[in-house]
């Protein structure tokens, strides 16, 4: 049973479903995924499973990278070897260029360093649903759009802009109060960043599970440019 898995996302399509209605789906490239490390709470005081998606070039990757997914012989682990500590064991894999964990109750020992998680390991949500339609949640990260105005990123009106008004037409208008409080509150909505954060859609309707290809279909929109990262994990809300 797998707690999650981590992917890309292609782009949107239209299939048809059972039914024969058109629907609008997301295209997800769903693992495969290395299991880097497993956390105990004996060890690290929680439980959860590392995963790694998405081989990095060893040119690109550091020390660090490569020392992290296999054992590189460095003066510090034979010390501790010599010393008798016990060495952490190694998924002996390609560095990756997408690494995240998904915390789990007490089931990390169904997983093994070095284990191969595919878009087929889902398929036991779907046995425990009894043949239900499949619900997923999918997190990622919005698209950044930089440095926006009220108009745009709150969907202000502007101010007026007939004759005779200052050019200040997208403007916010008045944030403060008078004398009394004599500030701005917290939370006033002003121009700022906008996107470029994490954001998680959750209740996502699995429509197709490609296990050749490693694609998954969900119904809906998932945050993120063609490309960017995706963590799928089992839903909680439906």
């Amino acid at each position: 049973m797998a707690k999650g898995i981590l992917g890309r996302k292609v782009g949107m399509t239209q299939v048809y479903d059972e039914n024969g209605s058109c629907v609008s789906v997301t295209v997800i490239e769903a693992g495969p995924c290395v299991v880097l490390q497993v956390r105990t709470p004996e060890r690290d005081g929680y439980s959860a499973v590392q995963l790694g998606f998405a081989d990095k070039p060893r040119r690109l990757a550091s020390r660090a990278e490569r020392g992290h997914v296999t054992a590189l012989g460095s003066r510090r682990q034979k010390a501790q070897q010599a010393a008798g500590a016990t060495a952490v064991a190694k998924a002996e894999c390609e560095p990756k260029r997408f690494v995240r964990e998904f915390r789990t109750d007490g089931e990390q020992a169904n997983y093994e360093v070095g284990q191969v998680l595919t878009v087929a390991s889902l398929s036991s949500w779907k046995k425990k649903a009894d043949d239900k339609p499949l619900f997923v949640d999918v997190i990622g990260t919005v698209k950044g759009r930089g440095f926006t105005g009220v108009m745009k990123k709150y969907n202000f009106h502007g101010l007026c802009a007939s004759h005779g008004v200052k050019k200040a037409h997208r403007s916010l208008g008045s944030t403060g109060q008078r004398q009394d409080p004599g500030r701005v509150f917290l939370g006033q909505k002003m121009p700022g960043r906008w996107g470029n954060e994490r954001s998680t859609v959750r209740g996502l309707k699995v429509v197709r599970c490609d296990e050749q290809n490693n694609l998954l279909l969900v119904y809906g929109s998932v945050p993120g440019h063609n490309g960017a990262f995706v963590m799928v994990r089992e839903t909680t809300c439906v």
